[in-house]
């Protein structure tokens, strides 16, 4: 009975330990004892806004399209140098149809410094093909196909002159001086707009070779100059005066003293 006493009484001093042990601990950790729990994170979202960006290369001279374009998020303290979408909200149709005056690679922020629209300055030497020179010439309702003539159009160039006759008399002659030249601007307007139909206009932008625009400045001390308006399926391109061809493909023919002469180029 005495050894079944003294076991018991083992049993209840370590259970008593343990408990003695266990209170203590949590009276440690209700107390601060342990580590604190690591408070949340909270991730704040960066303050953003939409810029207008190049969606593909863009060529320098190239006309842009709205398939170049695209809108995309760019932080908004760095945004302000770019064209925003807070504060253009129509910038990706007003920008359609402007000129790259430098490339741009794709998802580059578009930058007005960097484009030409077509009411700003800079535009027509933005779509001046290379090589070319824009010469204007003075018009009227009568000497310009009755006012019919739009940017883009195509034209002959016919110098009306007089030369002195013997006997005192004069003699009027006239010639095709250029075909098919590509007409830049009437007046100060570069655009055939929608639905218009005439530009009643006094001066004519024609886009030119070097050598060929000097020829015309003489040609129209010489006489009159007139512009022939030439049908579209007889206004090709490829046939124009920046191709080097002859009369009837673009070339220019210069009268000197009554003699006729094709132009050097």
């Amino acid at each position: 009975m005495a050894g079944v006493e003294s076991m018991n009484f083992a049993r209840i001093a370590v259970l008593a330990v343990a408990l003695v042990a266990g209170g203590i601990a949590a009276y440690m950790v209700s107390s601060g004892g342990g580590e604190p729990a690591p408070a949340p994170v909270v991730v704040q979202k960066s303050d953003s806004d939409q810029v207008l960006a190049a969606a593909t290369d863009i060529g320098m001279g190239s006309v842009i399209t709205a398939a170049d374009l695209k809108w995309t998020d760019w932080p908004k303290s760095s945004a302000g140098s770019f064209i925003t979408r807070s504060a253009q909200p129509d910038a990706l149709k007003d920008t359609t149809g402007a000129i790259a005056r430098q490339p741009f690679i794709a998802g580059e922020p578009i930058r007005e410094q960097k484009i030409v629209k077509a009411n700003g300055s800079g535009f027509l030497s933005a779509i001046l093909p290379a090589g070319m020179r824009a010469i204007a010439t003075e018009i009227s309702a009568e000497n310009g196909a009755g006012g019919f003539i739009l940017p883009n159009d195509r034209v002959d160039v016919i110098l009306t002159s007089r030369a002195e006759k013997g006997g005192g008399s004069d003699q009027l002659s006239s010639q095709t001086i250029l075909t098919n030249v590509r007409v830049l601007a009437i007046n100060q307007n570069t655009t055939d707009k929608d639905g218009q139909k005439s530009i009643i206009g006094t001066t004519a932008t024609l886009a030119l070779l070097p050598r060929q625009a000097e020829d015309l400045a003489l040609a129209r001390q010489k006489g009159t100059i007139s512009l022939v308006l030439r049908s579209l399926a007889d206004s090709q391109p490829g046939a124009g005066p920046e191709d080097g061809g002859g009369q009837g493909s673009g070339g220019l023919n210069v009268v000197r003293f009554g003699v006729s002469r094709q132009a050097e180029q």
